[in-house]
């Protein structure tokens, strides 16, 4: 009875061990007490993606520098593609990425566009074939907030030695969604007005929706302050327009390939969505080909 006692004490012991070890990791979406506490580990990569004179100013000791822009560039006639494979190898290579780095994308979190420029980034390393990237909660608006350490000390960047190997299972273009219609669930990451076609932009050929695609917005999964819902509301949220199969392909849009990588990261990084694609050209892709199907005032 005493042997089993000590065993049946040394589990629980383990297991609180595990719960509070494992809420100091490294997790999908960094917190602010996280990153500030980490700041000095040699493994940390902080990669801030705002304009460079905002940068200059002011920024958490030891981010560097590499714009939005790098990482999402205009290509075909497209904004927000991905850069071309040489030049994404630079970017990972000056940006000091190595196998082990743990990366953090750090933004400004004032509005939609600015928080999923983070979730954009994360999404284009991820494809870059790198499985340890996060985003901060908040952003560097809430860091600033908070009153946590800035500086306008600029990093030195000794270059790293990751090698890309493109995870291609996470895209997908034009052809592959077409085949995908009725199969796959295809979700529309933008507003309701968008998608069901009252409202487009000026830049996109056709209004409404890919047909068959289902509405999401990205801009549902923050909350006001710019920090992200709980990931029991996100769940409850996802799950009520893509359901609860996990391993069902799921391929996320929008107008160019941004707002659409928010319920990407959501969906692969916190929930456990094993099959989830990003259509990287969308419908400013999708809408200027007038044999791909669109629809219009209608949900379905």
């Amino acid at each position: 009875m005493e042997k089993a006692k000590k065993i049946l004490v040394g589990l629980v012991l383990s297991i609180i061990f595990t719960v509070f070890s494992y809420a100091d990791e490294f997790s999908y979406i960094i917190s602010t007490e996280w990153l500030e506490k980490n700041l000095n580990n040699s493994d940390l990569v902080i990669i801030d993606i705002r304009k460079a004179d905002v940068y200059k100013a002011k920024h958490i000791p030891n981010s560097i520098n590499v714009l939005y822009s790098a990482w999402a560039i205009e290509k075909s006639g497209r904004k927000n593609e991905l850069p071309e494979e040489d030049d994404l190898q630079d970017l990972i290579t000056s940006a000091g990425i190595n196998d082990k780095s743990l990366i953090v994308i750090v933004g400004n979190s004032d509005n939609i566009t600015e928080l999923v420029n983070m979730t954009r980034v994360a999404w284009t390393l991820y494809y870059a074939g790198l499985n340890k990237v996060a985003v901060l909660d908040g952003g560097f608006t809430k860091w600033e907030k908070e009153g946590r350490p800035t500086t306008t000390e600029i990093k030195k960047v000794k270059p790293g030695n990751f090698k890309i190997k493109l995870n291609r299972n996470i895209y997908a273009d034009k052809d592959y969604v077409k085949s995908a219609i009725g199969k796959s669930t295809i979700v529309d990451t933008r507003m309701p007005d968008f998608f069901f076609g009252v409202s487009k932009l000026d830049f996109i050929d056709r209004a409404g929706h890919i047909s068959g695609a289902v509405n999401l917005p990205s801009a549902w999964i923050f909350t006001k302050d710019g920090t992200y819902k709980s990931i029991q509301e996100l769940e409850a949220i996802a799950q009520g327009v893509v359901g609860t199969d996990k391993n069902k392909e799921i391929i996320t849009y929008c107008d160019t390939g941004r707002l659409s990588s928010g319920w990407w990261f959501v969906l692969t990084k916190i929930l456990g969505y094993k099959n989830v694609k990003m259509y990287d050209g969308s419908t400013e892709d999708w809408a200027k080909d007038t044999t791909m199907p669109m629809s219009k005032y209608t949900w379905k």
